[in-house]
């Protein structure tokens, strides 16, 4: 048998060893939190090469909110293979977001929180005995080699991946005297001389003072991304995601990735009950506001709404209102505050349509029979909202400004207002959203106009650029993205633009 399938065999091995260690924690009772309410414990599945550091986490957060953290260690395919066949666990923590990608697609993860990046390196016993300077030198016969696995392993599947495609994949390869289950594993080698050079990632020689690292030239690039996934089938997510936060968290658990030697990203301010605000047209309002709740339920956090016309709420951002996210009711909104959100992405677009009383008394079927005498006609207003600036815009095409404005008695900030004067009778007709529409075709009529580019509105949302928590705001961003929300949206009369969230980060 040769050296691959004896790792392979050992990583059954070891899926096993990891099901009976998680079995025989199960039985741990669980502690009362500072209110003298019982909590249960969580299960965090851990790549090996966090494992220092989130020991100081797990110390700092059990000491604080009283609730265990019982930790899985281990290489991180060792440790997806368990959470797929277990089924069970809460968080997940591999040592490269390929894992998580792949945990996603097997529909084991859910929320994802960017942590941190580490690099590979070469490392030898400190003061480099053996004077290995190049690449090449991996090759000598004099040296005992030792990597983590590339089929178990983190480090060992991106260092695998990434010499593949240079053609130096196999030397080193054949190079190698032995694969370990995980990186710690090779670093402890090398610490009891059982092996002269490793490959490891530069953050983990923080713990190992006997040791240093080599930059190589062909390991540039090889940089594996950190993040803490929610598993998708946890019994308690907002307990999982409140420990996420606390990890992801710059001024908590980030500082520890900090002082470990891992190269850090922008997380969030700490906060154990975050609140959130969103300013969003109103025209949105009846397709977000459903995901609004469900995100608050499962985050545990509060979504601060503030829905108004868009020029309104321009006006409160430019007097020194600064929201964590901007769902706006046209780009033309959202381009008037690009200091504060300078990478809007557009979700979705809404049609202007005519709507009447219903059986059209009036005979409308165009822009032009607006302007019949004795119609009172509603727009919206155009300083206060997107939907009466596109309004005038759109009549300004079709050259009937004058006729249309005449017969206008009204001018309002949303188009709910107008539906209700219309369903009141004080008006004949309103220029307004389809989706203004959709909850009232028992009483109303929509009649669209055709061959005007400009009667359409384009809905970006964007995330501030200086939130304190932007990470927070960039998951309901998901979360309106989802196939959930998007059903909605079609519902309430919307045409779906298939955002892209990675757009955001």
């Amino acid at each position: 048998m040769n050296r691959m399938a004896w790792v392979l065999v050992g990583s059954v091995v070891v899926v096993g060893v990891l099901l009976f260690m998680m079995n025989d924690t199960a039985s741990d009772k669980s502690v009362l939190d500072k209110q003298g309410n019982k909590t249960e414990p969580l299960m965090l599945f851990c790549a090996a090469s966090n494992r220092g550091v989130m020991e100081l986490i797990r110390l700092e957060y059990e000491s604080e909110f009283h609730r265990s953290i019982q930790i899985q260690y281990g290489a991180s395919q060792t440790l997806l293979s368990a959470i797929e066949v277990s089924e069970t666990g809460d968080l997940y923590l591999p040592a490269d977001d390929s894992f998580i990608e792949l945990g996603r697609q097997k529909n084991l993860l859910s929320e994802v929180l960017p942590l941190a990046t580490m690099r590979v390196v070469a490392a030898v016993r400190r003061g480099n005995p053996k004077g290995i300077r190049e690449f090449a030198d991996l090759k000598r016969k004099d040296l005992r080699v030792v990597q983590a696995s590339p089929d178990s392993s983190a480090i060992g599947k991106k260092t695998r991946e990434v010499l593949s495609e240079s053609n130096l994949w196999a030397g080193l390869e054949g190079a190698t005297a032995t694969f370990r289950t995980t990186v710690t594993d090779v670093a402890n080698d090398l610490v009891v001389g059982a092996a002269d050079a490793g490959i490891v990632y530069d953050a983990l020689l923080n713990a190992y003072p006997d040791l240093e690292g080599v930059e190589l030239s062909e390991l540039d690039g090889l940089v594996s991304q950190v993040s803490l996934s929610v598993i998708t089938g946890s019994k308690q997510p907002q307990a999982a995601l409140h420990f996420a936060r606390f990890v992801a968290a710059r001024d908590r658990g980030l500082k520890h990735y900090a002082e470990a030697g891992f190269q850090v990203l922008k997380g969030d301010v700490w906060s154990e009950v975050p609140e959130l605000s969103i300013f969003a047209g109103s025209m949105l309002r009846p397709a977000i506001e459903e995901s609004l709740v469900e995100f608050e339920n499962r985050e545990g956090v509060r979504v601060t709404r503030v829905y108004n016309g868009c020029g309104i709420l321009v006006a409160q951002m430019k007097a020194g209102q600064h929201p964590d996210a901007y769902f706006a009711c046209d780009r033309e909104f959202m381009n008037q505050v690009p200091d504060l959100f300078p990478k809007p992405v557009d979700v979705s677009t809404n049609q202007l349509v005519i709507l009447v009383q219903k059986g059209n008394p009036f005979g409308i079927e165009s822009l032009r029979d607006l302007g019949k005498k004795g119609v009172r006609v509603g727009v919206g207003h155009e300083k206060q909202c997107a939907m009466g600036w596109l309004t005038q815009n759109t009549i300004r095409q079709a050259g009937l400004q004058r006729e249309v404005m005449e017969n206008v008695t009204v001018q309002t900030p949303t188009g709910d207002m107008l539906v209700n004067q219309l369903r009141a009778g004080s008006l004949d007709a309103a220029v307004a959203y389809l989706s203004n529409a959709a909850g009232a075709a028992d009483y109303l009529d929509a009649i669209g106009i055709q061959g005007l580019s400009c009667s359409v509105a384009t809905q970006p949302f964007a995330v501030a650029e200086n939130s304190p928590h932007a990470q927070l705001a960039e998951r309901l961003f998901l979360k309106l993205c989802s196939a959930e929300s998007q059903e909605i949206f079609l519902d309430e009369g919307f045409q779906w633009q298939d955002p892209k969230p990675s757009d955001q980060n």
